[in-house]
Parts: C-alpha cells; sequence; structure tokens
C-alpha cells in the first residue's frame, strides 16, 4: 500500500495573520497519505479547515510549515516553472457552480482554457473538439458549446466545472464540496458522473465534505478533522460502523434517519460552539465539547495513533 501513495502531507501548518499579532490556526499539524485510485473524504463542521487544507496540499495556498510530496516528489517550496508540470495534475472541482465560472466566456472558452495555457491542442479547431469530447463525458449537448453560465441550471455549471477539471488528465482532484450548492435532485447525478469519470479515467478524489450521508456513498476512506488537527482516519466502512473518537460517534448522531421509528430514539448530540481557531484550546482540541473529556485531555494533546483498524487521536482509545 506504502508504494501507492499519489499524494503525502506531513506536519502540515497554515495559519493566516488576524488582528494584532493573533493567527488563524486553520491546519495545525496534519500527517495524510492519499492513494492513488481511492476517494479519501475529508468531513468535520464548517470552519474546522477542510478547504483550506484541500488547497494547501495542492498549492493553491503555500503551507505554513511542513512537507507535501506528489508521486515521491516534494512540492513545497518548488519554483513556478518546475511546479507547473505538476500542477497540472492536480485540479479542483468548487463549491458553488455559479461562482466558479466566467459569466463572460462561453462554455467552449472556459473548457477550453486550461488546453490553451498548456498548449495540449495544435490549432484551434483541435481545441473545439477536445471541448466536444470533454462536455460529452460530463453530459452537456453539443449544441450548448456556446452558450453562457448565465443560460445553464447548476446541475449543468457543476458539469462544466468537472469537464474543465478533467481537460487536464489530471491524477488528483479536490472535490470541494461539489454537490452541497445544489438540488438533492440534482446531487445523485453528480456524485455517479463522478463515480463514473474516476472509473473511466483513473482518477484520485480528495473528497471534502460535511454531508456524511453523500460520503457514505462516494468514499472508501474518510478523514474527520475538528478545528484544523484530524481526529480519526480509516475506512469508510469502520468509521461508520465504530467510530473510535467521540467526534466522529456525535457526527454521525447527527445524519437524519429515512425510518420514522428509529428518529424517536435518544441520541447524544453536539453541545455548545466550536472554539475559535485564533485562540485554540490546550489539550485536546476537542475537550471543551467533549463529555468524556479528563484532566489530561485538558492539558495533553492526543497523538493520531493506529487502533482498532484506524487512526485515531483519542486518550479513551488506548
Amino acid at each position: 500500500m506504502e508504494d501507492n501513495i499519489l499524494l503525502s502531507a506531513r506536519g502540515l501548518v497554515k495559519e493566516f495573520p488576524a488582528k494584532g499579532r493573533k493567527k488563524v490556526h486553520a491546519v495545525s499539524g496534519v500527517d495524510l497519505d492519499i492513494y492513488a485510485g481511492e476517494t479519501l473524504a475529508l468531513v468535520g463542521e464548517s470552519g474546522c479547515g477542510k478547504s483550506t487544507l484541500g488547497r494547501t496540499l495542492i498549492q493553491l495556498i503555500p503551507p505554513t510549515a511542513g512537507t507535501v510530496t506528489f508521486e515521491g516528489r516534494e512540492i513545497t517550496g518548488m519554483s513556478p516553472k518546475d511546479f507547473a508540470p505538476i500542477r497540472r495534475q492536480m485540479q479542483l472541482i468548487f463549491q458553488d457552480p455559479y461562482a466558479s465560472l466566467d459569466p463572460r466566456m462561453t462554455v467552449r472558452d472556459i473548457v477550453a482554457e486550461p488546453l490553451v495555457t498548456y498548449k495540449l491542442c495544435p490549432d484551434r479547431e483541435a481545441v473545439t473538439q477536445r471541448v466536444r469530447e470533454l462536455l460529452d463525458a460530463v453530459g452537456i449537448p453539443d449544441e450548448f458549446l456556446y452558450r453562457y453560465p448565465h443560460q445553464f441550471s447548476g446541475g449543468q455549471r457543476q458539469r462544466i466545472g468537472i469537464a474543465r477539471a478533467i481537460a487536464l488528465q489530471p491524477k488528483l482532484i479536490i472535490c470541494d464540496e461539489p454537490v452541497s450548492a445544489l438540488d438533492v435532485s440534482v446531487q445523485s447525478q453528480i456524485l455517479n458522473l463522478l463515480k463514473d469519470l474516476q472509473e473511466r479515467f483513473g482518477l484520485t478524489y480528495l473528497f471534502i465534505s460535511h454531508d456524511l450521508s453523500v460520503v457514505r456513498f462516494m468514499a472508501d476512506r474518510v478523514a474527520v478533522m475538528f478545528l484544523g488537527k484530524l481526529c480519526e482516519v480509516g475506512e469508510t466502512r469502520t468509521i461508520y460502523e465504530r467510530p473510535a473518537h467521540p467526534y466522529t460517534r456525535f457526527l454521525l448522531n447527527a445524519i437524519p434517519k429515512a425510518d420514522p421509528r428509529l428518529r424517536e430514539e435518544e441520541k447524544a448530540l453536539l453541545q455548545g460552539e466550536i472554539p475559535s481557531p485564533i485562540d485554540v484550546p490546550s489539550g485536546c482540541r476537542f475537550h471543551t465539547r467533549c463529555p468524556y473529556a479528563t484532566d489530561r485531555c485538558r492539558t495533553q494533546e492526543p497523538p493520531l495513533r493506529e487502533t482498532d483498524g484506524r487512526l485515531a487521536a483519542c486518550f479513551q482509545t488506548e
């Protein structure tokens, strides 16, 4: 399995300046491996650092500290010239299909932009033909080639964004909540499209989401994030059936149940607000919301270590 690592992060840190001398601790010492061909889901509440981590992994945002390697090559601190051929192997599907497409450009030009930038086609006619192929792959009819984004629905716009993301034949795609802005009836279509494209083109996904029902359908493995740190990482079935970290259990309890009889069951729900990423708690970052916290949790930070077939950062698992 170690030989199959596509991207690896070690000690990854991203901080943003705040008022005075304070800092926003968005990502704090994350170690993460993404294996070729898998879908690794990154889950957690809004504001926990999921999107920042995704962008930092592919160097859209430079890390404050730590290293990222892609196919065995360290890419942190790499010059733009050296990074350019690697950058095309890592693409991003954005959350908002309304904001991610230039309203002044036709669909043809939006999807063609990466092809032109990297000079992958010999002439304009070849570019247009390639764009037609990409749009066909995501289910956009050929006659829509010269329409503008405002003429499409949200689901169609996201398909266009996906076509743009696969244009350079990348190996890794960061899917940043790709269906959260879409109608429920459209979400399943986009998720099935992503699965089909993954199988067809051998793609690897980092699937960022707060919807655990969607994650269960999509992911091979799940990484749970809280306040800039990973608290549990494991195979999807293991995480959902035997969650080890209290935060993971609370997240799973919050999933709405389809069976009306199960809705009446008493279930523990998470209380309180997420602490500020500017003033993070000492010890375990989850201890201010955890009903099982001890004095040790308040003073010592639990490491992410292997337990019961997954990684977990909790003293309860010792």
